[in-house]
């Protein structure tokens, strides 16, 4: 057992917070708490619970989390969750590490050797789309996701939709798969009359197709589309998840790891998500550790379909990528659209500190952009 002694966060580009937690016998661990467009909310979390966690026993990973949750009163929430994701992934990676072995094998061990992987692709013409699903391809992808729509109205114009089908048919006409991300920014009118036009041409999944906390619209959108929908994203413990479940109207869960409260909540969810047999495809447009912690998960977990990966991705556009404060960084080489199984221990990833502490030097927080409309109103990004 080892008590801890420090607790520090980094920020670092392109919009990522690292968290790194030490024992009183040396032993590190690293965790991700990104949370796009409000780093400083995250951070001034985490600045009350590194006063309250120093001297607590590394080890206990279960009893933080719960201490973290039971005794806020005010709880869950995606600033609160992204923060004690930090926490919770430093703490298992510090545990698994001082075993020797991945974070895998103390969540019962893996089921499988290698897993499947998307990547995005951006392009909002079918002739970008080529150039960039080909592209997508020669690195080894199978499977690809974009932007099913730029920002569009409340109720738009239906020639809007025309692009997305014919850029989906592109990607297909490669041989590869493509899911569709509506983003939330296409409201019910827009949604159904989409939905029903990819359906043809077999996307992979069409994601968030209506904002969630429009349940009962994203189930009655679920009864009439053979599509399978993804979701989960802005779900930020199973208490959210549940209700999805209960309504069965999702195919594929995708919550995002560095938002539920870290890999604890994740297999949880992912559990939870088995018992109704709904997939598990995690989110993660983020950074290394993110994806590191994803992958422990995946690899035990049954119901595991598919894995984002931001390798490229559009968001990564100061220089940093995925590859970037890690120095094993070969360990997300893609293969016929799969990444083998992270064999090292803890994360399975090595931290590259010394990158991480130049470039944290007054690293500015990242700001979501947004969309206006031609009336001058605001749309959904």
């Amino acid at each position: 057992m080892g008590k801890i002694t420090s607790m520090q966060y980094y920020r670092v580009p392109p919009r990522w917070l690292f968290v790194k937690i030490i024992d009183d016998a040396g032993n590190v661990g690293w965790g991700e708490a990104s949370l796009e467009g409000h780093t400083q909310a995250v951070e001034g979390c985490l600045d009350a619970w590194f006063d309250r966690y120093l001297g607590f026993e590394a080890d206990d990973v279960e009893h933080i989390w719960q201490m973290s949750w039971r005794t806020s009163f005010y709880r869950g929430g995606p600033v609160f969750m992204s923060a004690l994701a930090g926490i919770d992934i430093a703490l298992w990676d510090l545990k698994a590490r001082k075993l020797g072995v991945p974070i895998y094998q103390l969540l019962g061990g893996k089921l499988r050797n290698k897993l499947k992987v998307y990547v995005w692709i951006g392009g909002d013409r079918p002739g970008d789309v080529e150039i960039q699903a080909k592209a997508r391809r020669d690195q080894g992808f199978r499977a690809v996701k974009m932007n099913a729509t730029q920002d569009i109205g409340w109720l738009d114009t239906p020639s809007a939709l025309n692009d997305t089908v014919e850029r989906l048919k592109v990607v297909k006409n490669l041989g590869m798969d493509a899911g569709l991300d509506f983003h939330g920014r296409v409201h019910k009118p827009m949604a159904k009359q989409l939905a029903k036009a990819l359906e043809p041409h077999s996307p992979l999944f069409i994601e968030e197709p209506l904002l969630s906390e429009h349940i009962g619209a994203i189930r009655d959108l679920a009864a009439t589309t053979s599509c399978p929908i993804a979701l989960g994203e802005r779900l930020h413990s199973r208490w959210e998840v549940r209700p999805f479940l209960e309504a069965g109207c999702v195919d594929i869960m995708q919550p995002d790891i560095c938002h539920v409260g870290g890999i604890s909540e994740m297999k949880r969810i992912a559990a939870m998500c088995e018992a109704y047999d709904v997939a598990l495809a995690p989110h993660c447009p983020l950074g290394p550790i993110a994806l590191a912690a994803s992958v422990q998960v995946d690899a035990a977990t049954p119901n595991f379909a598919i894995q984002e990966m931001s390798l490229g991705i559009h968001y990564n556009d100061t220089g940093q990528d995925i590859t970037s404060y890690i120095k094993n960084p070969e360990v997300w080489r893609v293969n016929d659209g799969y990444i083998d199984l992270l064999t090292g221990p803890g994360l399975g990833i090595e931290i590259d500190e010394e990158q991480v502490r130049e470039l944290s030097k007054d690293a500015k927080a990242w700001i979501s952009p947004g969309f206006i409309g031609p009336g001058g109103e605001i749309r959904e990004w």
